[in-house]
């Protein structure tokens, strides 16, 4: 899988990121990212606005076109029924997430009790533990996808290693960062929209 795919994918994916974790995201080395980046600024796909990276009109046809290649080497059959295993993790990490910001569901966590921290945190361990087959499953359907098991297990250890934010902060590579951002894959893979996901209630 090129380099070219993956990086205007996570350019999609992240709106305006920096440099360094465009290249993160999208699973590529530091050096051939870089080079890779700047392959496509040149091309027009990809824009640099100060020191944030966007994708231009020119990248985001190519993405597509990029996208619906991919998705005509997909078993759909298959993703679907994996898809629908997705959906019952996904409920218990919304569940997981309400859990980490609301304390009985109405009172906000203030993160001044260890204890419910690191219960919630050993069920997000536990639910991972259980996820990790699936996502492999996932991988083998579209390899493109392999930079997410290392991107969730980065996740979890800091989270693990006792930095709450990398749990559901926004603008960083937190599990619920990286999970919405796969959940968005796999809607797009199997041909499904966001809109008719959430109306369904297996998105936000």
């Amino acid at each position: 899988m090129s380099d070219e795919l993956r990086i205007l994918q996570a350019a999609r994916l992240k709106g305006r990121p920096g440099e360094s974790d465009l290249i993160v995201a999208a699973g590529s080395a530091e050096t051939d990212g870089a080079v890779a980046v700047q392959a496509l600024v040149a091309a027009g796909e990809l824009d640099r606005v100060g020191a944030r990276i966007k994708l231009t009109p020119v990248g985001r046809s190519r993405l597509d076109a990029l996208l619906a290649a991919e998705r005509a080497t997909v078993d759909q059959e298959l993703l679907r029924q994996r898809y629908a295993d997705f959906d019952g993790f996904n409920t218990d990490f919304k569940q997981l997430v309400t859990d980490w910001q609301l304390i009985d569901g109405v009172r906000p966590n203030d993160h001044t009790d260890p204890e419910y921290d690191a219960r919630v945190v050993t069920r997000l361990a536990q639910l991972h533990e259980r996820f990790v087959p699936l996502l492999e499953a996932f991988i083998g359907l579209a390899p493109r996808l392999a930079p997410y098991s290392g991107r969730l297990a980065s996740a979890l250890a800091k989270v693990g290693s006792g930095d709450s934010a990398w749990f559901a902060r926004p603008l960083v590579d937190s599990y619920h960062t990286v999970w919405f951002e796969l959940h968005e894959e796999l809607i797009g893979l199997a041909g499904l929209s966001r809109v008719r996901e959430a109306a369904a209630g297996r998105a936000e």
